[in-house]
């Protein structure tokens, strides 16, 4: 996901065993009034995020979390329902991405949005609840953590069962750029939604897939979500895919990752220009490199959609200046303004996941990097409906292709092992 000033819309894992990642700030002092909706949570009450929930049948997770959370006497028992519910929640989107179980409504099973709006409507709910037994802001900061990371399938990552399993780690996004168009969907957490769970055959033997979806705000990169949801289990992985939405009618390898975040607005509104901050910052480099197999990738017939290895920075050159683009990516001693995916959350996920590759000793052995997909548009003279058969047939083309580079890279992986 990079700023539209490097690429149209544009959405898409880091530390070292032993760096600590920084702790987020608490909701509220102990005794304070839950605090009030985020931004992103506000815009639940508009008519697009009710019908979608309506149509999907997931406007009735939030109800019943809300009558589960009234029936908590103590924080212990406020903390089970969270877990159970945001463990609930991801599994009901999964299960209806993937044929299981009813539909829910006429909404098509691939659409992630009904998730990222069910998701939004627990947490306001966990957010502005104020229980009898009262509830300090530590903990609903624990306790909004908690949902974030059970409702996105972070907490639920496993290790892969059966001889010979080969695992891969598929991340996504939620939605963004909502104030522009409130209708839009992320093609990346449908792919997520899609593969998580799920084995890929390979000629080498099978792969399962394990899956999850990030959130397009700054501050929870800042507080480490991608640290704490990948650090366990990057190391057990035999590739990893950070995806996110790219460029209109074009896949993207992203061949570099830039150390730098260009100040888009995020989903809460807020803007950051500053170095991607990572631990030890000291040691973190200005740039990062794909290790997924992008030559066998780009030359595989993986779908309607061309893929292109994508070299392009942008960079300060060695000795200072003003910012330039390089077509083949950056020169020695430069610093970073751009990665190939631009400079927003799709690039930093990027970076934290190829940086954690290379702190951990694996950058020799795991292939892994980012993948833009095209972006997701409505068809011609759609400017109202939140759905319509062009807009899904395409998402479906984007997951399959999505799926079927993962299964180029991991054989072309195995035969580099080999």
């Amino acid at each position: 996901m990079s700023s539209p000033r490097v690429r149209t819309v544009v959405l898409g894992l880091v530390l070292a065993a032993g760096l600590t990642a920084p702790v987020p700030a608490s909701a509220a002092s102990p005794g304070a009034a839950a605090p009030s909706p985020t931004v992103e949570e506000r815009r639940l009450d508009r008519a697009v995020p009710q019908e979608i929930l309506r149509r999907s049948g997931f406007d009735r997770p939030a109800a019943a979390f809300a009558r589960s959370l009234d029936r908590a006497r103590s924080y212990a028992e406020a903390r089970r329902t969270v877990l159970r519910e945001g463990s609930a929640l991801w599994r009901r989107a999964v299960d209806r991405a993937q044929g299981r179980g009813p539909a829910g409504g006429d909404l098509s099973r691939d659409d992630d949005r009904p998730l990222y709006w069910a998701r939004l409507a627990m947490t306001r709910q966990l957010r502005t609840w104020e229980p009898e037994f009262g509830l300090t802001g530590p903990q609903r900061t624990r306790l909004l953590d908690a949902l974030e990371r059970t409702s996105r399938g972070q907490a639920g990552l496993r290790q892969p069962s059966g001889k010979g399993v080969k695992r891969v780690l598929v991340t996504g996004f939620d939605p963004f750029t909502l104030d522009r168009d409130i209708r839009i969907s992320n093609p990346s957490g449908a792919a997520a939604l899609a593969l998580d769970g799920t084995v890929i055959e390979t000629a080498d033997g099978p792969a399962r897939v394990e899956a999850a979806v990030f959130p397009v705000r700054w501050r929870d990169f800042t507080d480490g979500t991608v640290e704490r949801a990948l650090r366990a289990c990057l190391p057990e992985a035999d590739l990893f895919a950070t995806v996110s939405q790219g460029r209109v009618g074009r896949f993207d390898i992203e061949r570099t990752n830039g150390a730098w975040r260009g100040g888009f607005p995020d989903n809460d509104n807020v803007a950051r220009t500053e170095p991607v901050p990572v631990a030890d910052p000291g040691s973190a480099p200005q740039w990062t490199t794909t290790t997924l197999p992008y030559r066998e990738i780009t030359a595989a017939e993986t779908g309607r959609f061309p893929v292109y290895d994508n070299t392009a920075v942008t960079e300060i050159p060695a000795g200072g200046g003003e910012p330039v683009v390089r077509p083949d990516g950056p020169t020695p001693g430069s610093t970073a303004r751009a990665g190939g995916g631009g400079d927003y959350l799709s690039n930093e996920i990027a970076y934290r996941a190829t940086l954690l590759r290379d702190r951990l000793g694996l950058r020799r052995t795991l292939p892994g990097g980012h993948v833009h997909t095209p972006v997701l548009q409505f068809g011609a003279g759609n400017t109202t409906e939140v759905t319509d058969p062009e807009f899904v047939r395409d998402r479906l083309a984007i997951v399959a292709q999505v799926r079927a580079i993962v299964t180029v890279a991991l054989e072309a992986a195995q035969r580099t092992e080999d």
